[in-house]
């Protein structure tokens, strides 16, 4: 069975992506920090005869990272998509305009995003290439593309992930190996913010498996 890797795996995007790859045969491993979130995001999938499993890690923890990415490798026989979506990581962060971004309000966001993409890929990116055939997807907000000002320090890496990522898509290309961006320009589920735009995980998701299976596409941004 092929085999897709979550990281940030969670109730919203993460589980309905999941579904998607798990209704195409694909086998999970659910990669965030809290056991007892992601063993029921598993137990969930299970009742929908979807087979996945838990691997606990802090994106943060680039050891951590690079190990359940090992393990769940070893658990499913190989990882044949990486998702890459860290989001619910951010927590409470403080946002800055450009003019008040100091070198450490964009660290910590560089960290989870760029460098935790980097050590993810890093761990399933060789055998991928070894067996010619794999695809590796990364999520960011749509201020990658077109910066909001007052989200300036995390749209900078934002947009540091999203050129990292369409530079590796050039590279792999010819290799069977698909690297691509996805940019959501939507507020996903129905708290969110008066007046921006929203749209459900389950509208979302169809695009990742799009990605998955059009080789030729280094990114997609969804918006309504």
């Amino acid at each position: 069975m092929p085999s897709i890797a979550i990281v940030g795996a969670g109730p919203g995007m993460g589980l309905a992506i999941a579904r998607i790859f798990g209704a195409h045969g694909f086998d999970v491993a659910l990669i965030a920090r809290n056991r007892d979130k992601l063993e029921d995001l598993a137990g969930q999938l299970a009742t929908e005869g979807i087979t996945a499993a838990a691997f606990p890690a802090d994106v943060l923890d680039h050891d951590a990272l690079t190990q359940a990415l090992k393990d769940a490798a070893t658990h499913f026989g190989g990882i044949d998509v990486l998702e890459y979506s860290p989001a619910g990581s951010l927590g409470s962060v403080t946002l800055t305009a450009p003019s008040e971004t100091n070198p450490s309000d964009v660290q910590w966001a560089m960290d989870l995003l760029l460098y935790g993409a980097i050590a993810a890929t890093r761990t399933v990116l060789p055998a991928m290439r070894e067996l010619g055939a794999g695809t590796l997807l990364y999520t960011n907000g749509a201020g990658s593309v077109d910066p909001t000002p007052m989200l300036s320090n995390l749209n900078a890496a934002q947009a540091a992930l999203r050129n990292w990522v369409l530079g590796l898509h050039k590279e792999l290309a010819g290799t069977g190996v698909q690297a691509a961006h996805a940019a959501i320009g939507v507020w996903i589920g129905t708290d969110g913010p008066p007046g921006v735009p929203a749209a459900s995980a389950e509208a979302v998701a169809p695009l990742y498996w799009e990605l998955h299976t059009q080789h030729d596409q280094a990114e997609r941004i969804f918006t309504i």
